[in-house]
């Protein structure tokens, strides 16, 4: 049977979608289109090029994730440079090595652009800062002069996975000005609107995976400083609109995966960890299936 799918971000946390997917390859199901925002934007882009999950799992699982944390070379003493960077550059890390690393994935089964797949096959999410909007891509990408069809995936993954002051953003010129794109959580963490419209009949049956509990399950923000401030303002950034949308739908088609105590940024998980991750992943979306109708 196919269906289409949407994946959330959540950084390292991704380890527990691609178990959920295992979980769904399992059960016979496979993906017509799939979608996602910062890691489940990579997931996506890799079911969108035909790997399996266990494909996907070694691919990770092999990645030394710190390798990703690009740094800029700098005579400066480091405790200097960072504060710089992240004024100047608006981010600790560059990114390049994320977007060389997914691209070699894809090239890996001869896909580079999103002319190299079927139209609607993949959609990532990204923020665009300057003009203060969503972007879908590759569906935006003419509102900047840019032609879907030849556009690097490996570049669209990045810009969904640039996690404010963590990674740098990444800059698209057009005739008129350059916009600042940033992480798709910023705007929309769980792109399940894509293929899950009001009042418009689906295709086809849409599975969403999340990286979170169900609104009446998720945990309180402690405030009591402005660092605490601060994390609770992302927080709410990224998950106000999707919780909204999500709580005038039905949660049948969610596959819901609670995800405390684990930080979107922790890349120096043990392989225990990885795999208790995906454990998770696969145990939730084992449990849904068993009764979920479409």
């Amino acid at each position: 049977m196919y269906i289409d799918g949407v994946f959330s971000g959540g950084g390292i946390k991704g380890f527990a979608l691609v178990g959920a997917y295992q979980a769904i390859e399992d059960r016979g199901i496979r993906f017509k289109r799939v979608a996602g925002t910062s890691a489940g934007s990579i997931v996506a882009a890799l079911i969108a090029a035909n790997y399996s999950s266990r494909e996907i799992y070694t691919l990770i699982d092999e990645l030394t994730l710190e390798d990703l944390l690009d740094q800029r070379k700098t005579i400066l003493p480091t405790s200097v440079t960072k504060w710089l960077l992240l004024y100047w550059r608006m981010g600790l890390y560059k990114g390049h090595k994320l977007e060389e690393w997914v691209a070699s994935k894809l090239a890996m089964r001869g896909i580079q652009t999103f002319g190299d797949l079927p139209p609607q096959t993949l959609r990532v999410i990204a923020s665009d800062l300057t003009n203060g909007r969503l972007v879908v891509l590759p569906d935006d990408l003419p509102n900047y002069g840019i032609d879907p069809s030849k556009f690097p995936i490996s570049k669209a993954i990045r810009m969904s996975c640039s996690l404010p002051y963590f990674f740098e953003p990444v800059k698209i010129k057009s005739e008129r000005t350059a916009s600042v794109i940033v992480d798709g959580g910023v705007l929309s963490n769980f792109p399940m609107w894509l293929f899950d419209k009001e009042n418009v009949k689906k295709v086809r049956p849409v599975l969403g995976i999340k990286l979170s509990s169900q609104a009446n399950e998720h945990h309180k923000n402690q405030i009591n400083n402005a660092i605490n401030l601060f994390e609770a303002i992302f927080d709410t950034m990224k998950d106000a609109h999707d919780s909204r949308y999500i709580s005038r739908k039905h949660e049948k088609n969610i596959i819901f995966i609670p995800m405390e105590g684990v930080l979107t940024t922790d890349f120096q998980l043990s392989e225990d960890e990885k795999q208790e991750l995906f454990d998770l992943g696969y145990t939730r979306a084992k449990k849904f299936l068993e009764k979920w109708t479409y």
